[in-house]
């Protein structure tokens, strides 16, 4: 299974909704991975660009763009970005690979 981080903001009537009922929205972010057989495994809010933060396990990419999609077309969050995190092992395994790969910069001739 692969890690996910998604940042994410929350729209201002989310934040108003939460003021007036403050929930734990861990709960919440575990049943929505859980629901496609994956594991969360952090869920942190924060000051700065983002409101929150979120690391995440998913058997693979569709499964966790299936998340994505349905947090952001549900209307409280204002924006979101998820990111594929690369183990060290599957760096090395990449890095590896790139060699083999006929790429010539635009303009040289090799």
């Amino acid at each position: 299974m692969s890690l996910y981080l998604t940042r994410f903001s929350y729209t201002a009537e989310t934040w108003s909704a939460m003021i007036e009922r403050p929930e734990d929205r861990r709960d919440m972010a575990r049943v929505i991975i859980e629901s496609v057989g994956g594991r969360l495994h952090g869920f942190w809010y924060a000051f700065g660009q983002y409101d929150g933060y979120t690391l995440w396990e998913a058997p693979d990419n569709v499964r966790m763009a299936s998340v994505a999609l349905a947090l952001s077309s549900r209307g409280a969050i204002k924006s979101q970005e998820t990111v594929v995190l690369l183990t060290v092992e599957e760096t090395l395994a990449a890095l590896k690979g790139a060699a083999h790969v006929p790429y010539r910069r635009p303009g040289s001739s090799h």
